[in-house]
């Protein structure tokens, strides 16, 4: 589900590069609406599927403030929706989550089992649809992740912050970056990879999934200019200063602690993921 996304994209390459005879149903949000659950459970009882990886979601974390019923009825009961018909026909369910369950206050890379306290309706949302799924299945990988930008938001109207990044680096006017949240971008490309392993492993529970290390977003953009040659001018601003309606965490590194314990190789550096990604982007 959410097949459309930059996620989605890598996720059904990824598949398909690594391919055990696999067959893949991807079900776009036009062909599928996660708030619909009959039609999901009918989509669901025809396709018969082994795993379901549902990367639908309301992520816009602003208009989340404005729209709670909205964000509440996709990230909370879309994804009880699923977990049910996941639970129904016995399938692996694959939810992702985000940094955002957390407040920042902790100072240290988040691990799996640190209470989160979210400080948004966007972060609320998507902790209650993790609980939804807790609570429903007997068998799922919950998958928190942070800062995804990857090759289809490139292509799309979307974007990514890269992208974003490289558009406004176009223009002669200096590009403002808030450098007092500090996280760790992570490139889908990488995150479809390890999940393919995680999921053929036969892992269950939940999962911090990043690529290593941490910057702020100010880092991130002054790296994405380099790697991509751009010769723009950025310069760091407060979060008080930017104004966003919506609080986010000033730290949410997380910390793949239990991905590492279940015997997985961790993840490479977001330096070289990002670097992958501008090379990528230059030969498409």
């Amino acid at each position: 589900m959410g097949a459309g996304g930059q996620l989605a994209q890598d996720f059904i390459r990824a598949v398909a590069e690594n391919s055990i005879g696999d067959e893949i149903f991807p079900l776009t949000h036009q062909q599928l609406d996660i708030r619909d659950a009959k039609q999901l459970k009918l989509c669901v009882e025809q396709a018969r599927p082994d795993c379901i990886v549902n990367t639908a979601a309301f992520h816009k974390v602003d208009l989340c403030e404005d729209e709670p019923e909205n964000a509440f009825a996709v990230n909370q009961q879309g994804v009880l929706n699923v977990a049910r018909a996941a639970q129904q026909s016995r399938a692996v369910l694959v939810q992702f989550s985000t940094d955002y369950v957390f407040d920042g206050t902790k100072r240290s890379p988040y691990v799996e089992s640190d209470e989160p306290r979210p400080l948004s309706v966007y972060g609320r949302s998507r902790l209650a649809g993790e609980q939804a799924v807790q609570r429903t299945c007997e068998r799922y990988l919950i998958v928190r992740t942070c800062g995804l930008y990857g090759r289809a938001g490139s292509q799309s109207k979307a974007g990514n912050f890269v992208e974003t990044m490289l558009r406004l680096g176009e223009s002669v006017r200096p590009v403002k970056v808030v450098e007092d949240q500090v996280c760790t971008p992570t490139s889908t490309f990488d995150l479809a990879h390890h999940l393919v392993a995680l999921i053929r492993g036969g892992a269950h529970g939940l999962f911090h999934m990043t690529n290593a290390g941490k910057c702020s977003w100010f880092e991130f953009a002054r790296e994405i200019f380099r790697l991509a040659k751009v010769d723009a001018k950025v310069t760091p601003c407060t979060t008080a200063e930017f104004a966003a309606k919506a609080a986010r965490p000033a730290y949410s590194v997380l910390d793949n602690r239990e991905f590492r314990a279940a015997g997985f190789k961790d993840f490479g550096p977001w330096q070289e993921a990002l670097a992958h990604y501008i090379a990528s982007r230059r030969s498409s």
